[in-house]
């Protein structure tokens, strides 16, 4: 079963930086992500059907304060699919959630759970799936929008099957 862990972050459409995005990219065919935007700290291809998964997430999370990022850049990769993904990042990622982030993975992978990709920090904001888009010419759109830093505390995490239901929720206090 395909499932994932994600932490929300608490961004909007119609904030200004992302208006000023989606203006200037007006011209590319962008699917832009509507609601709903989190970090995905990993993406299990496989679960062994035998674990509980509760308890290895409330390990991590049960005492975990609010992870602090300050989100100031934007930018564009290109999956191996070739669709471009237009995302938010953070140039100075916590260590804490990165440590944490990689212990989870670590454990999930220790465990016998089949994980996708290596981490990347970053909030899918639009994909472009035209193969006749470069990814020079997003992030060349990309880098004329002024992106004011700014910094957001994380504290809802979710376990859930992909593109279905939530297996295990909490609240970092």
């Amino acid at each position: 079963m395909k499932t994932y862990l994600e932490i929300y972050v608490p961004i909007h459409y119609d904030d200004r930086w992302f208006e000023s995005l989606r203006r200037k990219l007006r011209s590319i065919p962008v699917i832009w992500q509507k609601d709903f935007y989190h970090i995905t700290m990993a993406f299990i291809d496989d679960t062994p059907e035998d674990i509980d998964m509760r308890p290895v997430l409330d390990k991590y999370f049960k005492q975990q304060p609010p992870i602090e990022v300050t989100f100031d850049k934007l930018d564009v990769f290109t999956t191996s699919s070739e669709t471009k993904v237009i995302y938010l990042t953070s140039t100075q990622a916590p260590e804490r959630f990165l440590s944490l982030t990689e212990n989870i993975r670590s454990e999930l992978a220790d465990l016998g759970c089949r994980l996708r990709s290596g981490f990347r920090l970053h909030v899918t904001l639009g994909r472009v799936k035209s193969p006749h888009v470069r990814i020079v010419s997003i992030r060349e759109r990309i880098n004329e929008v002024p992106m004011p830093g700014f910094k957001l505390s994380l504290t809802d995490v979710d376990y859930r099957v992909y593109r279905g239901d939530v297996l295990y929720g909490t609240k970092l206090i």
